[in-house]
């Protein structure tokens, strides 16, 4: 007996399920299966369109397949944005989907993207001294700030661009 795909209809969690749903999601993703957890937060979804926590789980569950190299993952984990409620989260984890592209760059492109990762970079701790305006008692953006920092200066090579005045010795 073959089904094809699009004949497969998707199993309907029950309301009381959202839960032990959420907490299966946030286990997967820290044993390191994101598209396990990607699909929990989708389904936890579907029965509550605006589940901050799952929202939130969404969005990271995308940040660690972004990490993998996903293509279009960006785009994919900054759909979940605009969804979330608060603006200090939306710029908060905007951040994080900067900085998690900016490290991948790094770890997979070396020095071919250090540019491109110094770019990634910039837009995140420009998202994180938003979010810290935001909420001021919110320590998290500031640690992320500083860990895109120390990286950064970890690696020499990730730096702007030279200005085209500087590369040809033009003062």
């Amino acid at each position: 007996m073959s089904r094809r795909v699009d004949e497969i209809e998707l199993k309907n969690l029950p309301a009381a399920a959202a839960a032990t749903a959420l907490e299966l999601a946030q286990s997967c993703r820290e044993t390191g299966e994101p598209e396990e957890a990607e699909s929990i937060c989708l389904d936890l979804l579907d029965l509550a369109p605006e589940h901050q926590e799952a929202l939130v789980l969404l969005l990271l569950a995308r940040a660690d397949l972004l990490e993998r190299g996903q293509r279009g993952g960006v785009e994919r984990a900054r759909e979940v944005l605009s969804r979330l409620a608060s603006d200090f989260d939306r710029e908060y984890y905007a951040g994080v989907l900067c900085e998690r592209q900016a490290r991948h760059l790094l770890r997979t492109r070396g020095r071919h993207s250090s540019t491109v990762a110094w770019e990634w970079f910039q837009y995140a701790m420009n998202h994180f001294e938003t979010a810290a305006g935001i909420r001021p008692e919110r320590v998290e953006p500031a640690l992320r700030f500083n860990a895109c920092v120390r990286l950064i200066r970890r690696n020499p090579s990730c730096m702007p661009e030279p200005d085209d005045e500087e590369e040809h010795g033009i003062e």
